[in-house]
């Protein structure tokens, strides 16, 4: 739940395909990052941590009725966790630098480093930030046409620190070849929302590639989550990995 989110909300997804002077030639592998952000009272950190106190305390209340034990450390848990969820309200407080400026600029790089007749193309979502609104409205008008048999790779945080994640929705030999190049960490769960999620239901093989810390979550969504804290190393080890991965000389 989003406390001060528009009731009505309006978004473009921007689709970007070169032309291959073929008919019917469709790109084999997307690049996609969200354009959105958003700042909130608390950081993504926090967040964390508050949702693993609401279930936590939801669990121990559970047992402990179940066991006939006192209740008052699970209520005392689960209300820690439900007031710093309370928190979770939208607000224009962010710049979003690391999430999600760092990721467009990587698929530029991206793209600058491929051959031109590379068959590459471009997603980049709208209304992440709400709740991957973007990403659902590409799969139902969109996905049939352009996703059939392509693999996706998305961008979504690319911090200077920490080391590359990827976060495999769907797994396949781009997947496995981007995550090898950059050294990668691999997980099949984590406990964050991104847009891979909705577009691997589609497409071949789907990984969302991260970089960053616990030093990360505790900036994104924040107004410290400014450019001016970046130099860009990340983005460009992570942008050269991929490249790399895809065929770059």
């Amino acid at each position: 739940m989003l406390f001060g989110t528009p009731r009505f909300v309006q978004g473009i997804n921007l689709i970007g395909i070169r032309p291959s002077g073929l008919p019917g030639v469709r790109p084999t592998v997307w690049l996609a990052a969200h354009y959105d952000s958003k700042g909130q009272p608390i950081s993504m950190a926090t967040r964390i941590v508050g949702a693993l106190c609401a279930t936590l305390g939801a669990v121990a209340l559970i047992v402990s009725l179940i066991a006939g034990w006192t209740l008052l450390p699970a209520l005392a848990v689960g209300v820690l966790g439900g007031g710093i969820l309370a928190q979770n309200r939208v607000t224009d407080r962010s710049a979003g630098a690391v999430d999600n400026a760092s990721a467009l600029v990587a698929v530029f790089k991206i793209l600058d480093a491929l051959p031109r007749h590379a068959n590459v193309g471009v997603l980049f979502l709208d209304g992440e930030e709400l709740g991957l609104l973007g990403a659902r409205a590409f799969m139902a008008e969109r996905a049939a046409a352009l996703f059939d048999g392509a693999a996706v790779i998305n961008f979504d945080g690319l911090d200077d620190r920490g080391r590359p994640l990827a976060f495999v929705h769907r797994t396949g030999p781009v997947v496995q070849a981007v995550a090898a190049e950059l050294g990668a960490a691999r997980a099949r769960w984590l406990p964050v929302v991104v847009d891979g999620i909705i577009l691997a239901s589609r497409a071949r093989e789907c990984v969302t590639i991260m970089k960053g810390d616990w030093g990360t979550a505790r900036v994104v969504h924040t107004p410290h989550d400014r450019a001016e804290r970046l130099t860009l190393e990340g983005m460009r080890q992570v942008a050269a990995g991929v490249a790399r991965a895809l065929g770059a000389p």
